[in-house]
């Protein structure tokens, strides 16, 4: 129940159901709740917390047939849990049901195709694109959602990414309850399928504002869908500089068996091989150690995904020294923060993110970035040098390792760029600053119509 002295805000995931998320992850829904933070999502709870406003997640999952609530513990934040709708399950049957029957169907007629599996797929792909759309808009319970908002006494509603059904939705909700509705990017830069070309343009029109942290994504956005500026709020994701800092080098090396004079190199993350550009790293790696076959040379990895078996393969048939992967979900900070002090460098070869936190923990953590430049990647390192890191193109794991070997070979440098990465996450990512600039554009609409807000 709301705290009515709090300003309250009402944050929604967007997937259809968050058991498809924690699924990927490999992790329970009682540890999302005990121990989770690796997400721009608690981010943006605990900034906010940080200036007097309280969030509340709400969450859609088959695994519930009442809303439900729980507690985040480490930042407190309420959850709602809520059911999908009625018709879903239905749905979900259904969908089942067909793409099987139709890959089967089309298994039988490309049987003489050399190659069929790759056609299949993509001949598959739009009618599971399609699927996908129905599937989030028919997931969400919107008469259960709009009582609950109501119940918590919500002031505003603030959807991950607005390239996705749940943000449709989610706007037409809010103009029957005359609620303000954002709707932030954290990577979803284009549309499922053509079923939501029309109402993703008039949920652009209608909604509140949007949230974005790139330049390259405030343009895209004013094209397409012409979404005036002054709807736009350029907000970075924010990271709690106390809590994300360097322990000593010596302990933390000392605890993974890391000679002191090594030169180490860190990474951690979800492993998805091509959107993560792990590949590129392992290329890169490659390259590293063979012009350095005298050196100690250390590459960490931290996490596992969809794709932790194939990256297994790949480090083995490739040979790779040095390699220490700590193949699982990490959700405790402390573990983390132990791999990112016992390196020299950290890197991000991604090709595809939204905005991603896990390099500006990394330089909260005083460390230097060489990073691919993906999206959001130019903006965190701005200036490249100047804010702590080097940014190369992605997918050229040459210049991957070209930079990387600068900072491994030139200590002295490698320390001046970690306090100026440090330097750029105290000024533009600290989660009190961040907070300060999401209250005042998903509150100032309340605060101007009080009278509404009241349901």
């Amino acid at each position: 129940m709301s705290n009515q002295s709090e300003p309250t805000i009402a944050l929604l995931h967007c997937y259809d159901l968050i058991d498809d998320f924690l699924d990927s992850i490999n992790i329970s829904f009682e540890t999302f709740c005990k121990e989770f933070v690796g997400s721009w999502m608690f981010g943006y709870i605990n900034a906010l917390k940080q200036v007097g406003v309280r969030t509340v997640l709400f969450c859609i999952s088959a695994r519930v047939d009442r809303p439900s609530r729980f507690t985040h513990v480490p930042t407190g934040a309420s959850i709602c849990v809520l059911p999908p709708s009625k018709i879903y399950h239905a749905y979900r049957a259904v969908r089942r049901k067909s793409l099987k029957a139709y890959g089967a169907s089309e298994a039988q007629s490309f049987k003489n195709i050399q190659d069929d599996s790759t056609l299949r797929r993509s001949l598959l792909t739009p009618v599971k694109d399609l699927a996908k759309s129905v599937g989030t808009y028919l997931s969400t319970p919107l008469g259960l959602l709009a009582s609950e908002l109501r119940q918590e006494n919500c002031q505003a509603i603030l959807c991950q990414e607005y390239e996705y059904a749940r943000f449709d939705s989610c706007v037409l909700l809010g103009k029957l309850m005359r609620l303000p509705v954002f709707a932030t990017f954290q990577g979803g830069d284009r549309t499922q399928s053509w079923l939501e070309a029309l109402p993703r343009q008039l949920a652009f029109r209608s909604c509140t504002g949007a949230i974005v942290a790139t330049q390259t994504e405030i343009e895209r956005i004013q094209t397409r869908y012409g979404i005036p500026f002054s709807k736009i709020a350029r907000i970075f994701n924010p990271v709690d500089v106390v809590a994300w800092q360097a322990s000593d080098r010596i302990e933390a090396r000392a605890a993974l068996d890391i000679p002191l004079d090594a030169k180490v190199v860190a990474w951690h993350g979800r492993v998805e091989i091509e959107r993560k550009g792990l590949d590129i790293l392992l290329n890169a790696w490659q390259q590293i150690c063979k012009e350095r076959p005298d050196q100690e040379l250390r590459l960490l990895l931290v996490g596992t995904g969809s794709d932790a078996e194939r990256l297994r393969q790949s480090i083995d048939e490739m040979q790779l020294k040095g390699v220490l992967w700590l193949n699982e979900f990490v959700s405790n900070r402390t573990v983390i923060q132990r791999y990112l002090s016992a390196a020299n460098v950290y890197t991000l070869p991604s090709r595809q993110e939204g905005f991603p936190v896990a390099p500006i923990e990394a330089m909260s953590c005083g460390l230097p970035v060489v990073a691919a430049d993906a999206p959001g990647v130019p903006d965190i390192l701005e200036g490249g040098e100047v804010s702590g890191g080097l940014v190369v193109p992605r997918g050229d794991a040459t210049t991957l390792a070209l930079a990387l070997g600068r900072v491994l070979d030139d200590e002295a440098w490698g320390r001046e760029l970690g306090k100026r990465a440090r330097c750029r996450v105290e000024s533009c990512f600290a989660a009190k600053t961040v907070g300060k600039q999401l209250r005042d554009v998903l509150l100032t609409h309340s605060l101007q119509n009080k009278d509404v807000i009241a349901l």
